[in-house]
């Protein structure tokens, strides 16, 4: 097994400082928790909590990682697409934009947001393995590029309603590589029994090739495939590399078909706690680069453009999240409880699959923690905590400021108004200044859509 390439992050030699995973974390003079060079208590008191806060400049660093690297790995035809499932708002579309990324959607939402951003749509890439004709005909109308298809069901509607249009579709082939990604079931995507793509191993692959190649309306362009998310083994790539190579020679042999493209997704894992690795991506792709360019030559197959598509990895350690403590539990000989004024509402992950976080307390950086608790947030569930297990300072009271770390990715999009609780903002960090990207949703907000 090939390990995934890590890097060592620069710490503060202050105490506790393992916990600063990120190096836009530091501790300012006055034992405050500083995030992209500013201090969270002043954009607490700016802008309230529950908040998001988001580094543009660590984003925008990480495009241009990503993009470097798979340019000097496979050309300079290659393809970074920001799968925005990660998060979406109209300022990330106009980032990526900015940045020369393509996008993977997977929605008319999604696909409405980058519109209204200024998003060149033809970079688009429209993903889903549901797509309704009503998300065909929008994703055709607002000139999204490609489709990645993944059942039969959907060629059929893709191929009636382009023709309906007088188009001819460019189009991907979602495939099952057979793949498991080691990481949580929720976020495996790989395996043959996945809800997503095409099997290869049981031939559904191929009679999906034959489909896509005998319909007049659409223009097979190449192949996607997608393993899971928060991988750090690098060897996981590269059987999905050799599996999907395989195919494709495979179907130039059967077909005479030569794939354009070839999709390796994304899943790149990002470190939540201290005990994770801070993976080096351009070291990992120019891995997954060699090994592509010489299985490619010897399996006599004209290299295809690569796209990989990062989502977590580029946006997740650039987000934090502030809370304000709220009550107090303290149990004797049981369990202590810090409740916050956010919750599964605006995190779900650790109550959907257990995920891990680093929460500090943002205003004592340098106080002993020396009181494990469970970190909860304030909805009418018990199953509505943040993390377990958490040490924070004993003396810790009502109106401090807790900071969950690595929430850029998957926390405002599968945010919630469970309990009929509104969505925190988002605020971006850039060049020492801040600025409202998302506004704090109100309570007549949510009332807005009621008849």
């Amino acid at each position: 097994m090939i390990g995934l390439q890590s890097v060592n992050s620069q710490m503060p030699s202050e105490e506790n400082a393992s916990d600063l995973i990120c190096g836009n974390l530091s501790v300012g003079e006055n034992g405050h928790l500083f995030f992209a060079g500013q201090d969270t208590e002043v954009l607490a008191r700016k802008y309230g909590t529950p908040l998001y806060l988001m580094d543009e400049d660590r984003i925008r660093q990480r495009c241009r990682t990503y993009l470097g690297a798979m340019r000097e790995a496979f050309g300079d035809n290659a393809r970074v697409l920001y799968a925005s499932k990660a998060a979406s708002f109209k300022r990330l579309y106009e980032i990526m934009r900015e940045e020369g990324m393509g996008v993977d959607v997977v929605s008319a939402g999604e696909i409405c947001t980058a519109v209204r951003a200024g998003y060149p749509m033809e970079r688009a890439y429209f993903h889903s393995n549901n797509k309704t004709d009503d998300d065909i005909s929008y994703a055709m109308e607002s000139g999204v590029g490609y489709f990645v298809a993944d059942n039969a069901e959907e060629l059929y509607a893709v191929n009636r309603i382009a023709g309906e249009r007088g188009i001819r579709q460019d189009l991907l082939l979602r495939l099952t590589p057979g793949i498991d990604p080691h990481t949580y079931a929720a976020i495996s995507t790989g395996k043959v029994d996945s809800k997503f793509g095409s099997a290869i191993e049981t031939g559904q692959a191929e009679e999906m090739t034959r489909l896509a190649l005998s319909l007049p309306n659409i223009r097979l362009c190449g192949f996607h495939c997608h393993v899971g998310s928060q991988v750090f083994d690098s060897d996981v790539y590269l059987r999905a590399a050799e599996v999907m190579l395989s195919f494709l020679a495979d179907m130039q042999a059967k077909l005479g078909y030569t794939a354009e493209q070839l999709d390796l997704g994304g899943g790149y894992g990002v470190r939540y706690v201290a005990d994770q690795p801070t993976i080096d991506i351009a070291a990992n792709i120019a891995q997954v680069g060699e090994f592509v360019r010489r299985r490619a030559q010897e399996l006599s197959l004209r290299l295809p453009i690569i796209c990989m598509e990062p989502g977590r990895s580029i946006v997740a350690d650039a987000g934090m999240t502030l809370y304000t403590v709220g009550t107090l539990k303290k149990i004797p000989g049981y369990k202590n409880y810090v409740s916050v004024d956010g919750g599964m509402t605006d995190n779900i992950r650790h109550a959907l699959y257990g995920a891990p976080y680093t929460i500090l307390p943002a205003l004592s950086m340098r106080a002993k923690r020396d009181m494990v608790c469970s970190v909860v947030g304030r909805c009418c569930e018990s199953g509505d905590i943040l993390q377990e297990k958490v040490s924070l300072p004993s003396d810790i009271r009502r109106g401090d400021l807790l900071a969950c770390l690595t929430t850029g990715a998957y926390h405002y999009s599968m945010a919630s108004n469970y309990n009929r609780i509104p969505k925190p903002p988002v605020v971006m960090l850039r060049g020492g200044e801040s600025y409202v990207a998302v506004r704090r949703e109100t309570p007549e907000d949510l009332v807005a859509l009621d008849v």
